[in-house]
Order: structure tokens, then sequence, then C-alpha cells
């Protein structure tokens, strides 16, 4: 008998099992907030981000696998693998994957996105194509995805610098898809773009004006000329009756 080998099984099931029960006392820590939000459960994360910064990458995956498809918890186990260096640096494109899997909701594919799949993009931990498939997607969030992934190239306040040629090439795959949740993250894709090159913005609406939702040309444009999604109307401006 191979003691070595089921030695190692022994030790996989057993993490399994930390895994499962610390879990389902996030979870639980979580739902005993006397006041349930953002600010609140993200207390709750950071707490654990501390002292689980020298677990094995394998664990904190299985932790936030067991945390989104055990307990709901998704945005909080996306945001377990980001702050932890060797587990987000471990991503893949098939783990990368099976974590999004389920993603049906604003809220869930933007956590998604923000959080893991555009850093990694950006990181270099996937390639290109990766992303260019969601956009292919029959699936709008994951083509909803796609868009919003490109937001980590450019978002200065989250260490984007720019990258015009990867964000207008999903940009341009998704240009004539009016779902309205593709709709809003291509606005916003392009807002986000605005401030590194003002110019390719341009010519996208420019080239792409003849099947771009209104929403996107009106938005985007009040950004390059205004700085601002909404421009706010002077205080006496009425309409023309």
């Amino acid at each position: 008998m191979d003691f070595t080998h089921s030695d190692e099984i022994g030790n996989r099931q057993a993490e399994s099992q930390r895994a499962a029960e610390l879990a389902s006392n996030i979870h639980a820590e979580i739902q005993s907030l006397e006041i349930l939000n953002t600010s609140n459960e993200r207390l709750i994360r950071k707490k654990y981000t501390k002292s689980l910064q020298n677990e094995d990458p394998v664990f904190i995956l299985d932790l936030a696998f067991q945390l989104i498809f055990e307990h709901g918890n998704r945005w909080v186990a996306y945001e377990l693998i980001h702050f932890h260096k060797t587990a987000y640096d471990s991503l893949t494109p098939d783990v990368l994957e099976d974590l999004g899997k389920g993603i049906n909701s604003w809220g869930s594919v933007d956590s998604f996105a923000r959080t893991l799949s555009g850093p990694a993009w950006r990181d270099g931990l996937v390639e290109d194509n990766l992303i260019e498939n969601w956009a292919y997607s029959d699936d709008l969030w994951w083509r909803r995805a796609a868009l919003v992934s490109t937001v980590a190239f450019n978002l200065r306040s989250q260490g984007g610098k720019g990258d015009v040629e990867r964000t207008l090439k999903i940009c341009k795959l998704l240009a004539n898809d009016h779902e309205d949740m593709i709709v809003k993250a291509l606005s916003w894709a392009l807002r986000e773009l605005v401030v590194h090159d003002p110019q390719a913005v341009w010519g996208f609406l420019e080239t792409y004006e003849s099947v771009l939702a209104g929403r996107v040309r009106r938005e985007v444009t009040n950004k390059l000329i205004s700085g601002l999604k909404h421009p706010r109307k002077p205080a006496n401006w009425s309409p023309i009756r």
C-alpha cells in the first residue's frame, strides 16, 4: 500500500473539510450582523483576509468555492482571493470560469469582473482570447463580464494605466448588442477609457454610430464634452414649450 499517497489524500480531505467549516462560520458571522450591508460584510472579509494571509492558495480557493456555491457569499469569496496574493496569482482560465459559474445579475457579474477577471486579465494571468470568447457568449451575463473586465485597464484608482487596444477590441465585438445590461456596460467601458485617449473614443463613436444604442452615444458624448455622464442642467434651465 502506498502510504504516502494515502496520507496526501487524507490531508486534502481534511483541508477541504476545514475550508467547508470555515465557510460556514464566515457565512454565519455575516448573517448575524445587526445591519447586513456591504460595509459591515467587508469588515468581516478584511478580518479573514488578515488571518488567512499565510494559508496555502489551494485552501483559499477551496474556501472561496464553498462560500460561493454553498452559501451564496459570492463577492466576499472574490475579495478573499483578490487580497490573497498567492491565491490570486494561481488563477488560471479554467479556475476563473469555474468561479464565475452562476453569475446571473448585475451585482454578481460586476463583482466577478471588477474583482477577479478584469485584474487577472490586466496582470497577465489570462490571455485576451478568454475575454473575447465571453464576448461571443450566448449568455448576456458573460458578455457583460467581458466588457466590465476592461474597466481594470482604465480605472486609475485601482491601478489602471489605460489600454485602448484591448478595451476597444471588446467594445467593437459588442457595439451592436442592445441588451440593456450590455448597453450600460459598453457605456461604462468607453467612459473609463475617455481619460486615457478621448480621440480614440471619439473615433469609436463615429465608426459605430449607426449601430450603437442611443444611451451609449449620449452618455459617452457627455463624458467626452463635459467630463460627466449626466451633466447638470443650469439652475434656470427649463424645457422649450
